[in-house]
């Protein structure tokens, strides 16, 4: 327990000044670009979804909140909103950088959520064209639900990176344990990482309202503990505190279940998909 509890300590530290530096460049970007993006957004019309989903991989949850009341308010479309859900990478990016991936495998990642997030936001676009649309009037939740990011820089890019070394510190710290005393063999069953319910547990755990979804997906993934399917999968369905503030802003509750279900369904299908073509 103690050597496990040290490497953790150890590959956690390691990874400090990437995070750091990774989360600076992303929030200076973010303050620059949120307000141009929601103008653009809210001007797209039928392009909803392309824009969407190019716009929704930018790291963290801020645009998939801003998004979210833009679709309370019936700015945008449905398929505009699901496309920034399927795109968003919330913290997925800042991990595969910090670690040293590969930037080609980064870049598939990526390509990969942008596409799926266009292709579905312009057939829900298609199939819900008839539907009429209302307007409603709510306040804005980034900032409650998100973190302040309204108040400089430094002080965000030091509650991200402190709140994902922590979980990135515990999340080792189990695997290192479960590692030692259970085998990588069995860890990888207890995820069903060669089974074809992988996919429907990993879009289940992306669900989860919060930005652990998307770090425990990815550090599952560099630990060899999920496949590359239930990656994709549970990427695809995390969408940070957005589905949150969805339930808290957005009325209709069938709606919201809905807009829910389909994205569950979405990440599990184009899981079993790269399952199915054998991809990485």
């Amino acid at each position: 327990m103690i050597d496990a509890l040290v490497d953790a300590l150890i590959d956690s530290l390691k990874l400090f000044p990437f995070l750091f530096i990774t989360f600076l460049i992303m929030e200076y970007f973010e303050h620059k670009m949120t307000s141009k993006n929601k103008k653009i957004i809210e001007k797209s019309g039928k392009y909803g979804p392309l824009l969407g989903s190019v716009f929704g991989i930018f790291p963290q949850c801020g645009f998939s909140v801003m998004a979210t009341n833009l679709y309370a308010t019936r700015v945008i479309t449905v398929g505009t909103l699901i496309s920034v859900y399927l795109a968003t990478s919330d913290e997925m990016l800042p991990i595969l950088i910090s670690e040293r991936v590969e930037l080609s495998f980064i870049i598939t990642v990526l390509l990969i959520k942008v596409v799926v997030g266009m292709i579905f936001g312009f057939l829900i676009d298609f199939i819900f064209r008839k539907q009429k649309s209302r307007k409603e009037s709510i306040h804005h939740m980034c900032e409650d639900e998100h973190c302040g990011c309204d108040h400089g820089i430094i002080k965000p890019t030091l509650k991200h990176t402190f709140n994902i070394l922590v979980f990135i510190f515990f999340m080792t710290f189990i695997l290192n344990l479960g590692f030692s005393y259970l085998g990588e063999e069995k860890i990888s069953k207890l995820f069903m990482k060669n089974s074809v319910f992988g996919p429907f547990l990993s879009s289940l755990i992306g669900l989860i309202p919060n930005c652990s979804s998307s770090i425990l997906i990815t550090e599952l993934y560099l630990n060899h503990t999920i496949s590359f399917a239930s990656l994709i999968s549970g990427l695809l369905t995390g969408s940070g505190v957005a589905l949150l503030v969805l339930f808290r802003s957005n009325k209709n509750i069938k709606e919201n279940v809905l807009i829910l279900t389909t994205i569950y369904l979405i990440g599990v299908f184009i899981g079993l998909l790269c399952q199915v073509t054998s991809l990485f």
